[in-house]
């Protein structure tokens, strides 16, 4: 029997992982002001939960991931 083991990544985010996502997406929205920019908003959100599905946790780290995913 093949037992199948779902990754971290794959597994969906409780409250507490999204309240983290949710402040840092947040902060950087607001510093980076790209507010009005929905392309923008869409693209950092999604970087944030994906840099953190893949096992960024601390919230200064996530930061300045995200920021330089972005490319600023």
């Amino acid at each position: 029997m093949i037992r199948s083991e779902k990754r971290r990544s794959e597994e969906p985010l409780d409250s507490n992982d999204l309240l983290r996502c949710q402040q840092v997406f947040e902060e950087l929205k607001n510093e980076l002001g790209v507010v009005e920019d929905a392309e923008e908003v869409n693209r950092l959100a999604a970087i944030t939960i994906e840099l953190y599905r893949q096992g960024v946790r601390r919230k200064d780290q996530l930061r300045t991931m995200v920021a330089a995913a972005r490319g600023h």
